[in-house]
């Protein structure tokens, strides 16, 4: 599911946030969402309260390895 990108005055992007305590499905649900909403954005990176949740977590996309053919290695993004 794509979720909006908040922005400023929104005031979640101004309060401390909270600290992963368990991983759960919840938070692998939200974590994916996320990964396809920066997609969506063409972003690099995301952080949890750019999509209006309060928690101490972002995600961000590297660049996959690649061998001397300048072909991905398999698994290298993971």
């Amino acid at each position: 599911m794509i979720l909006d990108i908040v922005t400023l005055p929104n005031q979640v992007l101004r309060h401390k946030t909270l600290p992963v305590t368990k991983f759960d499905d919840d938070l692998q649900q939200l974590i994916d969402d996320m990964i396809e909403s920066m997609r969506e954005a063409n972003g690099v990176g995301l952080a949890a309260p750019q999509v209006d949740y309060s928690y101490r977590f972002a995600i961000i996309e590297t660049l996959p390895e690649v061998d001397e053919d300048g072909n991905e290695v398999e698994g290298s993004r993971e």
